[in-house]
This record gives C-alpha cells, sequence and structure tokens, in this order.
C-alpha cells in the first residue's frame, strides 16, 4: 500500500516538474521570464498604448477609475482655489453687489462637483462660469480639452481590450493529444484542429516549431533550440477551409526531427512541439495567431482520431465535438527508419539486376544408349 503510495506521489512530482518545464502552455499562454534587463521601465513608458493594452482587467479597471476621479478632484481643487483667491467663498462674507468667478461654489464639494459637471459635460445649470474672471474662463477651456483626451484614450483602449483579436483565438481549439500514424502509406505526426465559430479565418496558415536542448559539434548548449516543423492537410497549408475540424499532419521522413525516435524511446525524449496557427478574422479583419504545444507524454504512437463529421438524414453535416480528442490503436510500424526500410526491401525484390557476363548457351543431349 505504501509502495503504491509512494509511487504515485512520486509520479505526481515528475509530472509537475515535466508541466514547470513546459514553454507554452495548452491554452497559448508562454511560460518565461525576464531577469536583469539593464533597460529602465520608462521606455515601458513610452509606448504607453501597448502597456495599457497588455495589463489585466483589474489593473486598466484601476486605471481607468482613477483617472476620472484624479483629474475630477484635481480640477476640483483648481476650482477653489480660484474661488478663494477672488474671495468668492461664503467665509470672506462677499458684498452683494460682488459677481464670482463661479457661481454657487461655496466649498469644496461643491468645487468638486462643478469640475464633475464641467468635465463630463453634464451641465445642471446651477453652477457656472461667469465673464468676471479670465483665470477661470482659462481653466474652463483647458479642463474641457483634458477631458476629451482622457475620454479617447480611456474609453479606446477599453474597446481595444474589448476587441483584441487574443480573444478570437479562445474559440479556436487543439486536440490534447497528438498522434503518429500511418497516412497514404506514409508515418505521419497528426494534430486536429477546430474552429468553434462559423465564421472563419481568412488566409489561415498552420506551421510548426520544435523546441529542445541541442549541443554543437564546438561543445555550445542551445536550450530551446527551434527546429521547423512543416504541416500540411490535403488541400495544402496555405488558406485553410476552416470550416470544419482539420487533420493536419507531418510528414516523418529522413529530413524530419522525429525520424530517428521510436515507440520504446519516445517518452524518453525531451523536446516541445509548439504548433501555431496565424489567420486573419472574418468580422474586424485584425490577425489572429493561436498556438499550442505538445510534450512527448502527449504524444500517442500507433493511434488516429475518431471520426468526427457525420452527415444526417437532413442532409446537414454534423460535427461531434465528444468524438474531438478521441483517439483509436491503429497497426502503426515501432519507428520511421524500419518503415523506409522495410519499403526498400520491397521495391528491391520488384526490380530485375541484369548481368551482362551472362551468356546463354544451348545443351545439345544425345540418345546413345550402350547395350
Amino acid at each position: 500500500m505504501f509502495s503504491y503510495l509512494r509511487e504515485r506521489f512520486t509520479s505526481h512530482l515528475r509530472e509537475r516538474s515535466r508541466r514547470r518545464a513546459r514553454l507554452v502552455s495548452k491554452d497559448g499562454r508562454c511560460n518565461i521570464e525576464f531577469g536583469n534587463v539593464e533597460q529602465s521601465r520608462f521606455v515601458f513608458l513610452i509606448d504607453i498604448w501597448t502597456t495599457i493594452l497588455d495589463l489585466r482587467w483589474r489593473y486598466k479597471m484601476t486605471i481607468f477609475i482613477s483617472a476620472f476621479l484624479g483629474s475630477w478632484f484635481l480640477f476640483g481643487l483648481l476650482w477653489y482655489v480660484v474661488a478663494y483667491i477672488h474671495k468668492d467663498l461664503p467665509e470672506f462674507n462677499p458684498s452683494i453687489n460682488h459677481t464670482p468667478c463661479v457661481e454657487n461654489i461655496n466649498g469644496l464639494t461643491s468645487a468638486f462637483l462643478f469640475s464633475l459637471e464641467t468635465q463630463v459635460t453634464i451641465g445642471y445649470g446651477f453652477r457656472c462660469v461667469t465673464e468676471q474672471c479670465a483665470t477661470a474662463i482659462f481653466l474652463l477651456i483647458f479642463q474641457s480639452i483634458l477631458g476629451v483626451i482622457i475620454n479617447s484614450f480611456m474609453c479606446g483602449a477599453i474597446l481595444a481590450k474589448i476587441s483584441r483579436s487574443k480573444n478570437r483565438a479562445k474559440t479556436i481549439t487543439f486536440s490534447k493529444n497528438a498522434v503518429i500514424s500511418k497516412r497514404g502509406g506514409k508515418l505521419c505526426l497528426l494534430i486536429r484542429v477546430a474552429n468553434l465559430r462559423k465564421s472563419l479565418l481568412i488566409g489561415s496558415h498552420i506551421y510548426g516549431k520544435l523546441l529542445k536542448t541541442t549541443i554543437t559539434p564546438e561543445g555550445e548548449t542551445i536550450i530551446l533550440d527551434q527546429v521547423n516543423i512543416e504541416f500540411v492537410v490535403d488541400a495544402g497549408n496555405e488558406n485553410l477551409f476552416f470550416i470544419s475540424p482539420l487533420t493536419i499532419y507531418h510528414i516523418i521522413d529522413k529530413n524530419s526531427p522525429f525520424f530517428h525516435m521510436a515507440a520504446e524511446t519516445l517518452l524518453q525524449q525531451d523536446f516541445e512541439l509548439v504548433v501555431f496557427l496565424d489567420g486573419t478574422v472574418e468580422a474586424t479583419s485584425a490577425t489572429c495567431q493561436v498556438r499550442t504545444s505538445y510534450i512527448p507524454e502527449e504524444v500517442l504512437w500507433g493511434y488516429r482520431f475518431a471520426p468526427i463529421v457525420s452527415k444526417t438524414k437532413e442532409g446537414k453535416y454534423r460535427v461531434d465535438f465528444q468524438n474531438f480528442s478521441k483517439t483509436v490503436a491503429v497497426e502503426t510500424p515501432h519507428c520511421a527508419f524500419c518503415l523506409y526500410n522495410e519499403k526498400e526491401a520491397k521495391a528491391k525484390e520488384k526490380k530485375g539486376y541484369d548481368n551482362p557476363g551472362f551468356v546463354l548457351s544451348e545443351v545439345t543431349e544425345t540418345s546413345d544408349t550402350k547395350m
């Protein structure tokens, strides 16, 4: 009992360590951090628009609320200072003939309310600027212009955050596992991808990167070395007709990094296969990228995907997503090297070889029999 629990705990820790080593999560987020960056964080303020867009919603809403409340309160203080300098406040006991800069400002609270009414153009009509004070007129113009800038920037940032194509990427899903089996007489690595919306991705292109640690002939160790992985579908990998789930595949030939792997040694490999899908959102014309990754434990050798598309009696095509990541065991060579050797051996058996030095000689048989 204790040995079983210890084995389960050890396998759990091994799985957790494997997950921590993943560079790209299944939902496409990158697991990487930057340290000892020599450049100042001031460079992020220069590109303030991208910085605001990349912020999480809780920070963005905090900045959104703080920008408006802060500007209202700041200009409320300025309106209070104007009324204080011009002696419009009740504590100065202004005369009956006294014309204030702003009507009906009696304290800091009323100055804040006037600032709020001015910047958001409410205009209740109870408080207003008079022509008595040029400073108040200038402050009114300045607050109105600055208020428009704040409104444009913050509302634009919220709208851009909502309409980012990253949200469209959440409706593109990949299969939980990749499989390796024969397809068209060739050993292939297959992945299934589906578009959960009826709107298409225009100009879709799919490709992959194999991340692994390599050692160069000079002895240099390269962590996260990238190797291109070409994925195709039967109609090509350009301008995919992405109306139904597609099964993309990578041919494991002699140029493939999977060529020297076998079913027995696959789990011993240390790699991460990152798959990318680029396209243009049909509704907004914004570019979109979807990505996921597979580690050796998520690559199943000797399996293929179960059928997912069927045709109903009414003539409609139906996609059953219950079988989206379901796999079926099939007979598969245990390595690509063996498959190609078998093909070459069969090809040689069918070929004939001529021997130029071979001469056919006729032999005459004699029928003499001695008695």
